[in-house]
């Protein structure tokens, strides 16, 4: 599967009860499709999937299929730190009919490099769909390196990889060793990193998982697809537009002010669901200021 574009990390909308609010879900799914986007995440990192049961989990992932009803791409977060959970909710995935899985890297037991690899070849040898590893050693404790990624590249079912270190070197050097290998066509880099998605893009990434896409939509479509037609000027004004909007939503830990913002903004998104809590007031008002010189509010 070929990943292209903008992918949003959608939060989980909760009631005041902290129930699952599929209302204002399929209504949040609604509304980003009518923005433009490539596809949509559920039960991701941003969708406090660390906070959702399994029957919560499985219920996001059949939300998502059915109210996205094949118009995007619809990709199911299924990652755990224990593999055999990690293939019983990537199976669910299957047999619900997302069109890919999102798995974070184990997460606390900190595999060694070659055991994640098995970890994710067990994985794709088990659920028949395209995966999408996502390395992202700020909530996992672990980092992929580049020969490992590479060797997930080799394998069947493995598409792609959500990159969230934080290094444009890094995503130079993984483009450069898939493109030794001749898999540079086979296997996508998406961006993970919201604020760095332009000059990841710049040195082989073909898209980006955004988080701050629940807010400001329209601009990280139109950023993604000019640089997707090399349009690096209109791209480079776009950036800077976002920019400082998405260091506001990641001043504190993400979905804390995505939620927040979505909140101010009147879509739904409800409260954060512990150990998760509100943001501090001297943040909130630095949060209101970006959205307020956005337009968004």
């Amino acid at each position: 599967m070929n990943f292209e574009g903008t992918y949003v990390a959608m939060v989980t909308p909760f009631t005041k009860d902290k129930k699952i609010d599929e209302e204002g879900f399929r209504s949040n799914i609604n509304y980003l499709i009518e923005k433009g986007v490539s596809g949509l995440v559920g039960a991701g990192t941003t969708g406090e999937s660390a906070t959702v049961n399994h029957e919560e989990h499985q219920e996001i992932i059949d939300i998502l299929v059915d109210e996205v009803d094949g118009r995007v791409e619809t990709i199911a977060g299924t990652g755990s730190n224990a593999t055999s959970e990690a293939i019983s909710l990537t199976q669910y995935a299957v047999d619900a009919g997302a069109d890919a899985a999102l798995l974070i890297t184990p997460y606390y037991n900190k595999p060694q490099q070659h055991a994640v690899i098995e970890h994710y070849r067990s994985v794709a040898e088990a659920a028949d769909i395209p995966i999408v590893a996502y390395n992202v050693p700020s909530r996992t404790g672990l980092n992929m390196d580049v020969d490992t990624i590479v060797e997930l590249a080799k394998i069947d079912g493995i598409d792609a990889v959500k990159e969230a270190s934080g290094s444009v070197d890094k995503v130079s050097d993984i483009y450069r060793a898939l493109t030794h290998e001749g898999l540079e066509d086979e296997f996508n880099i998406l961006s993970g990193e919201d604020s760095l998605t332009l000059p990841l893009m710049a040195v082989g990434a073909t898209g980006v998982i955004s988080a701050s896409a629940n807010i400001d939509t329209r601009r990280m479509v139109l950023m993604v697809d000019s640089i997707l037609n090399d349009d690096y000027t209109r791209a480079m004004e776009l950036h800077y537009e976002m920019v400082e909007l998405i260091r506001a939503l990641f001043i504190e830990t993400n979905p804390v002010p995505v939620k927040t913002a979505m909140n101010l903004m009147g879509l739904p998104s409800g409260p954060l669901r512990q150990p998760l809590a509100e943001m501090k007031p001297e943040n909130l008002e630095v949060l209101k200021k970006a959205l307020k010189d956005s337009e968004l509010i």
